[in-house]
């Protein structure tokens, strides 16, 4: 049975697979286009990390485990020591020599333990905010594409343009869909982080991925002003 408490990666990559079509579709040959095949490829691969993420690091475990063995065999031994060796003075001597090396030995190992599984963490840490720091980086490619499309324009009869002005050859209903994938294409690129805080709930990881989402919010209010700048006069659009 389906579960719907948490992202399913396959969806957000077909979701983003479809949109690509759609604005091929509308826009043949558009840098939108290629930026929006370039988020799923990044999704694509973003899957994969989170699921690598998510799965436990073997050769550390095993060696952590193989050092808590030792440990605990560590300290059976200085117990032995304690209440089973001779009480004659040479033997109390020894005794306390050699608990104070299994005592030693103890501290290290648990160091040695501490360190291990920090390391796990650290490594997938830096993995998961690698990946996230490129999802910020295609959240402002984005923003980049929608930039230049100043509803003013669309809607104006007249408009005056210097030598130095982008060129405009969009319809108002073009400028509006064009504007509508770039939301949508921020959107899934939030979801696409989210997969990371949904597999690997780090305090710096879940922290990141919630300024992704403010900024992906952000720059999508700043798109639909737009947008309802150029649905005023209309009255309505239709979706594809």
């Amino acid at each position: 049975m389906k579960s719907y408490r948490a992202l399913d990666p396959q969806n957000v990559i077909d979701t983003i697979a479809a949109l690509e079509k759609r604005i091929s579709e509308r826009f043949p040959g558009a840098g939108l286009a290629s930026v929006c095949d370039e988020l799923l490829t990044i999704a694509r691969e973003n899957s994969a990390r989170a699921e690598q993420i998510a799965r436990r690091n073997v050769p550390l475990r095993v060696a952590i485990f193989i050092l808590l063995a030792a440990g605990v065999a560590s300290v059976v031994w200085i117990v032995y020591l304690l209440y089973w060796v001779p009480r004659s003075a040479d033997n109390v001597y020894s005794v306390l020599q050699g608990v104070e090396a299994a005592a030693n030995l103890t501290v290290l190992m648990g160091a040695a333990v501490f360190f291990l599984t920090r390391i796990e963490q650290s490594l997938k840490r830096r993995g998961a905010l690698t990946a996230l720091h490129e999802l910020r980086s295609i959240v402002h490619v984005i923003d980049m594409h929608q930039l230049t499309k100043d509803p003013s324009a669309a809607v104006s009869v007249t408009s005056t343009n210097t030598p130095s002005s982008p060129k405009r050859t969009l319809s108002r209903f073009e400028v509006a869909r064009y504007l509508d994938y770039c939301s949508e294409m921020v959107s899934l690129t939030a979801k696409v982080a989210v997969l990371f805080a949904q597999v690997f709930p780090d305090e710096n990881v879940t922290e990141t991925v919630s300024d992704i989402e403010r900024v992906a919010v952000g720059l999508s209010q700043k798109i639909w002003q737009k947008i309802m700048i150029l649905e005023a006069p209309a009255g309505g659009r239709s979706r594809q």
